[in-house]
């Protein structure tokens, strides 16, 4: 219900469920699909998190468990898309037919910081493997987060917050506001200012929305 609202470059903090799934777990689901049989954990509505967490130590929920590159399930993702998932948690660019698929079925792709792990790791209240126990850190959990910080790199109408690389198409504004933050590209995606770093623009905390995002909400 919350997508419509949110935008590229919205800091948000998560709460509700996620389930992690990395290449394996995901690589596995596909042949569920192909076979017509159903998937281990319920898609529908659900945020599914790029992570392969380190193992807990005593007293700990998990261990470190920041974000891996989401362009390694580029190859699956609309599927998981178009059976229900509307959230994915990753770091890095997504592919053209990702974004495409987030168009069509309403989804949104959340960036966390990478390098982060052990800070993230304190937000994240249970965990519990649901699916492929053998895969290890790839295995499905079922993870409950609170207040897990990240934004928003692509939303739901494909307005992106790009990375250095793909900002080289010129702004179509005649001038930016002071200090900008980001500025409509020629495609009508959320691009950058050429003239902010992505690091600056990232902790540019003031320049950015902030929401707090129950995660059922997003059926």
């Amino acid at each position: 219900q919350e997508i419509p609202f949110l935008h590229a470059g919205d800091r948000v903090y998560l709460s509700g469920v996620v389930y992690t799934s990395r290449d394996a777990a995901h690589k596995r689901m596909m042949e569920l699909l192909d076979a017509g049989s159903p998937l281990p954990v319920p898609l529908e509505g659900a945020a599914i998190y790029y992570v392969g967490p380190t193992p807990e130590r005593p007293g700990q929920v998990i261990g470190s468990a920041g974000p891996t590159t989401s362009g390694r399930m580029d190859a699956y993702a609309p599927r998981l898309l178009a059976v229900g998932a509307r959230g994915m948690i990753g770091k890095g660019k997504r592919g053209p037919e990702v974004v495409a698929a987030m168009k069509e079925h309403g989804a949104v792709y959340f960036g966390a910081i990478g390098g982060c792990g052990a800070l993230l790791s304190r937000c994240i209240k249970s965990a519990k493997v649901v699916a492929y126990e053998d895969l290890g850190a790839e295995a499905i959990r079922r993870l409950e987060v609170e207040d897990f910080p990240a934004f928003i790199l692509v939303d739901g109408v494909q307005r992106k917050l790009c990375p250095p690389s793909e900002r080289n198409a010129p702004c179509t504004k005649s001038s930016c506001p002071p200090a900008p933050l980001m500025c409509a590209g020629p495609d009508d995606s959320a691009l950058i200012c050429p003239n902010r770093s992505m690091s600056t623009a990232l902790l540019m905390e003031t320049k950015l929305s902030s929401w707090l995002i129950t995660l059922t909400s997003l059926v």
